[in-house]
């Protein structure tokens, strides 16, 4: 997946750091919400990623997403940060909030700033200076969403399996805390942990 034409057409505009943010998790009944942010420098591809898939995380295998994520971390002209936003407080201020706290995070975690700045999705970083532009289906689209999605799946789900070992029961190492049938049925043997979110239904009802 190369630069996609949004991406050159801001880079022609003279803008030097380009940076992609992109989160996961927001539906999982446990865990956090995850944020990546991920900025080239150079305003070009290393080779590193051009040999590799590049695209909206949901749409790699796990094996895929790993070898993304490694290349990533030793890329000297990448930047990248995450962040996490735990359940306690998504269930205070809500998942929206939530998960503008863990963009906003990952933006001043990074040093330098970006010149600009593409998020996933209809809505853009609230209080920043920095030029950005929200896209619907970003993850799908640009080439730094598609990075960031991956960084963000990565960490949550390396996560969530060292939370398995801590609360084996809820065996989140096979869901990474999503609603699925295995994980409903534990919850009604159970109840909940520290790590559910207490907001959301149906462990509200619970």
């Amino acid at each position: 997946m190369p630069f996609s034409y949004l991406e050159k057409k801001i880079l022609k505009q003279g803008y030097q750091c380009l940076a992609g943010i992109d989160e996961v998790g927001r539906g999982p009944l446990a865990g956090p919400v995850t944020a990546a942010i991920v900025m080239i420098r150079s305003g070009i591809i290393p080779k590193s990623l051009r040999a590799v898939l590049v695209k909206d995380s949901k749409q790699l295998s796990p094996k895929q997403r790993e070898k993304v994520f490694e290349i990533v971390k030793q890329e000297p002209s990448i930047e990248w940060r995450v962040s996490f936003v735990q359940p306690q407080i998504i269930d205070k201020i809500n998942i929206g909030q939530a998960t503008q706290l863990a963009w906003r995070r990952c933006l001043n975690k990074l040093n330098p700033q970006p010149d600009f700045l593409f998020l996933d999705g209809n809505r853009e970083l609230r209080d920043t200076q920095i030029k950005q532009k929200a896209v619907i289906k970003g993850d799908q689209k640009i080439f730094l969403i598609s990075l960031a999605s991956i960084m963000a799946k990565v960490s949550r789900d390396r996560l969530m399996d060292k939370l398995d070992q801590k609360y084996p029961r809820y065996e989140f190492i096979k869901h990474k805390g999503y609603g699925t049938k295995l994980h409903l049925e534990n919850l009604k043997k159970f109840g909940p942990c520290q790590i559910h979110r207490q907001s959301f239904k149906p462990i509200a009802n619970i």
